[in-house]
């Protein structure tokens, strides 16, 4: 069943009522596929008298007592307990039968088809530790976690303490750990297994030796890597140490890879998970490995900010993922042989960030957080990407040196406790000298992205006369900011763009004078916010536009070419570039970007526009030839290139023809051959789901695939395959299957639903449209969070783009207005048809007006 819905008030009434000071739980997992056995004994003070409740999510209740007096069972509704009459001193013991999992919820459980060995792990994040045991689950209420565990006798047994012997009974083996670190539910871990591991150790600053683990599932252990985990979590802990001023804060870190996992990864405290993507069992590319780079450090520096000083609600958990965003990104630069990672920043967050920030959910960073229903949908891209941005001006604003010192004190100052943006500003106010509170207001506390643009006027000689950038925002979101920006003159040098000015100012309101550039020669390109310094859209002027776009590979600087794209892709999206023209940007210039992660994500906007924002009249004709000019580009790549790697990829996911298809063939049966290409396990599958889309693949293929790697990754790429294929019968049944199907795991309704949505026909769609939005409250009610939200978003068919289904989306909203969350989920479904529905009309306007 769901877990309860905490809202803030009731937290904030527990919070003054009770304080927790430790929790002993037992659990016996060896008694069968469904059920564990769960016990808990909690120590906590309380305000004498008052009443309150605890968290418990169980299959069956056996016993509740509490300060030694039996409570009747009609206490616990399966969710929560209700505690009454709470002494100044008490002791509540839970014991009952709690399920695992199959969501990445609670207790996952998962079998191995390699070998048939069983995995578990938690994900408590948000509130999920109540699957497990009894728990006051809200992060202000931190205790210390001593388990005691008995599970196979051949498993390994991870916590956030150190594993200590176990005492081995038979085929059954016990765990019982010493008591953890304090900290919030939300970050105790508890994984369990028979993982193949790797051990090393790093010197923290203050001389202590730090243990660390890496581990993976057995028939993984091959793809581990442990030599780049271990080296890349070494540089991480002395470069956060010299940043923050603050010793490693924790006995030990271990970082797992568990299978079917939802997050990307989570900074439990000292036994980080991470998803298995994240093990590459074949050659990727280098975005792929810088993002990985990020990640790890993402994690690292939660130990500190988010896990030794956590939020007190969760209104601030943008402050820990946007500072973990901004601050991994900064060590990734430093540390790591990916320098150019703020290039990655610049062209990725930002654009995500943007993206985000225009749909009718937008926020503020700082958000509105009633209830945990409204933090499940706020893990978004406001609160790791935008504040990320806003943080990286932040400390442009007052400095990289006292940003850390305030960063440190504040560290230093709530150790193991709960703190607030405000004590966070406090400290940057001190360390630098700076007012932040009208900062805040303007940028934490208000939503929406502004949009920036340069106007000059000259002379009959070209020489500027008058120059000022122009602020505007949204008309839902009109608050105007002080930006620090800087503004590039590029002039051409044959295909080269050199830039020969730079000015850098602060601007505010909707117009500010740039002195600087009047009597200057007007450039051929007038970059605004070049260097990337502040948060916004830009609108370059109709001739920098041209000259940009025509001579984007010529512009030296990564982070200058990458807001050149950013301004364009804005631009296609807002309907006011045709996306045909956007095609050609691409198709022209791709070819020698030489940024993995840039050219990654513009060949990532390129499928987006070739399937959903073209006009219907040329739109096979245009994805057609945008297809041969992607494999002619892999063709000349160097060979071995990632370059080519990339082009390649990018050719499975936009083919379209059968000469496409073909193609495809070729590669997979070894008829054409790419130097330095290799046809691993990763791109035969791409290669088999791509034929599988255009109805060129075969039983003979996908059996052959699977045959070469019959593990739970290869089944699950299998299923995409099979509901990928471009029949009315197999969209049909894959789509019933997600719906409908409460077996299924989370990862394996991901794979069927992400073959369910490749196609190159969206009209095959289309049949389940209306059966969809009759079934999404039921869902929704009865499937959980995760599940809830893999048939709301995924399940939504949006290849089709026609204004029936826009019209049908806006009525179910219109009827459906709760719950919130799920809402929330479709209107940004809506939100993102009526963009390609504008972009499409956009397309078919300008076609139109060629063809006069």
């Amino acid at each position: 069943m769901p877990a309860a819905n905490l809202t803030r008030s009731e937290a904030e009434a527990r919070a003054a009522a009770i304080d927790v000071r430790d929790y002993n739980v037992t659990l016996d997992l060896t008694r069968g596929t469904e059920t564990f056995a769960s016990e808990t004994v909690v120590r906590f003070t309380a305000t004498p008298g008052a009443s309150t409740f605890i968290e418990a999510t169980t299959r069956d209740v056996h016993e509740i007592v509490l300060n030694g007096h039996p409570l009747d069972l009609s206490a616990s509704d399966g969710a929560r307990i209700r505690l009454e009459g709470l002494a100044a001193e008490n002791e509540l013991r839970v014991a009952g039968t709690f399920a695992y999992t199959n969501t990445g919820e609670g207790l996952h459980r998962f079998v191995d088809p390699v070998g048939g060995e069983t995995y578990l792990y938690t994900e408590f994040a948000v509130a999920e530790a109540n699957r497990v045991f009894a728990v006051f689950d809200q992060p202000d209420l931190k205790a210390s976690f001593r388990f005691t565990v008995t599970a196979p006798a051949h498993w390994q047994f991870l916590s956030n303490a150190p594993t200590p012997d176990r005492v081995v009974d038979a085929a059954r083996a016990t765990w019982a750990f010493e008591a953890g670190p304090v900290m919030s539910s939300y970050i105790v871990a508890l994984v369990a297994g028979p993982y193949a591991s790797w051990r090393d150790r790093a010197t923290s600053v203050d001389g202590r030796e730090i243990p660390l683990g890496l581990f993976t599932r057995a028939s993984l252990a091959q793809y581990a890597d442990p030599e780049v985990m271990f080296e890349t979590v070494k540089a991480g802990l002395a470069f956060y140490e010299q940043a923050f001023g603050v010793p490693y804060p924790f006995g030990k870190y271990d970082q797992i890879f568990v299978p079917e996992y939802n997050w990307g990864a989570m900074e439990n405290v000292g036994a980080v998970t991470f998803n298995e993507s994240y093990l590459f069992r074949a050659r990727v590319s280098d975005a792929r490995r810088e993002q990985r780079a990020i990640v790890v450090l993402h994690e690292l520096s939660h130990m500190w900010f988010g896990n030794s000083v956590t939020m007190k609600w969760w209104n601030d958990l943008w402050l820990n993922e946007s500072f973990a965003t901004w601050a991994s990104t900064l060590a990734t630069s430093q540390i790591t042989e990916f320098t150019g990672v703020w290039a990655t920043f610049a062209s990725d967050e930002k654009t995500h960030a943007a993206e985000q920030d225009q749909l009718p959910s937008t926020h503020p960073i700082v958000a509105v957080i009633d209830d945990l229903a409204d933090v499940e949908v706020n893990f978004d891209a406001i609160t790791y990407d935008k504040g990320a941005s806003v943080l990286k001006q932040l400390v442009a604003f007052v400095g990289l040196d006292a940003f850390q010192r305030g960063v440190g004190a504040y560290l230093a100052a709530h150790a193991s406790g709960n703190a607030t943006l405000r004590d966070l500003l406090d400290e940057l106010e001190r360390a630098s000298g700076r007012e932040l509170t009208r900062w805040s207001q303007l940028w934490l506390e208000t939503a929406g992205v502004n949009t920036l643009r340069a106007v000059v006027e000259t002379d009959a000689s070209g020489t500027i006369t008058a120059a000022r950038v122009e602020q505007s925002a949204a008309a839902e979101h009109p608050t105007l900011r002080p930006h620090r920006v800087a503004i590039g003159s590029y002039t051409l040098d044959g295909s080269a763009l050199i830039r020969t000015h730079r000015v850098e100012l602060d601007i505010d309101g909707p117009s500010t004078d740039v002195p600087e550039l009047v009597g200057l020669a007007r450039p051929d390109l007038l970059l605004v916010n070049d260097d990337d310094l502040t948060y916004t859209k830009v609108r370059l002027d109709d001739r920098s536009f041209a000259v940009a776009t025509e001579h984007l590979a010529g512009i030296a600087d990564p982070v200058a070419r990458a807001v050149v794209l950013g301004s364009a892709w804005d631009a296609v999206r807002d309907a006011e570039l045709a996306p045909h023209a956007f095609v050609r940007l691409v198709v022209a210039n791709i070819g020698r970007e030489t940024q993995s992660a840039a050219r990654g994500l513009a060949l990532g906007h390129l499928e987006t526009v070739l399937g959903r924002y073209l006009a219907e009249e040329h739109r096979e004709q245009v994805a057609a030839e945008a297809g041969d000019a992607v494999w002619a580009l892999a063709e000349l790549a160097a060979e071995g290139s990632d370059t080519q790697l990339q082009f390649v990829k990018a050719f499975t996911r936009i083919a379209s023809t059968a000469a496409h298809a073909d193609v495809l063939g070729s590669l997979l049966d070894g008829s054409i051959r790419l130097p330095g290409l290799e046809v691993d396990l990763d791109l035969r599958w791409e290669l088999v789901i791509a034929r599988a889309v255009l109805g060129a693949g075969t039983d003979e293929e996908l059996a052959d695939a699977l045959h070469r790697d019959d593990t739970a990754k290869g089944r699950q790429l299998a299923e995409t395959a099979r509901a990928a294929r471009p029949d009315q019968a197999s969209k049909d049944a894959a789509w019933q299957r997600v719906m409908t199907d409460t077996t299924l795991s989370n990862d394996l309704a991901r794979a069927i639903a992400d073959g369910w949505r490749r196609t190159t026909s969206p009209e095959l769609l289309a049949s389940t449209a209306a059966e969809y939005f009759d079934r999404l409250q039921a869902a929704w009610a009865e499937r959980g969070f995760t599940m809830g939200r893999i048939i709301a978003t995924r399940l939504f068919p949006s290849p089709l783009v026609t204004a029936e289904l826009a019209d049908v989306t806006r009525a179910w909203l219109t009827a459906n207005p709760e719950p919130a969350p799920l809402h929330r989920l479709i209107a940004e479904q809506l939100a993102e048809l009526d963009r390609a529905l504008a972009a499409q009309a956009r397309d078919a306007s300008e076609l139109s007006v060629a063809a006069q």
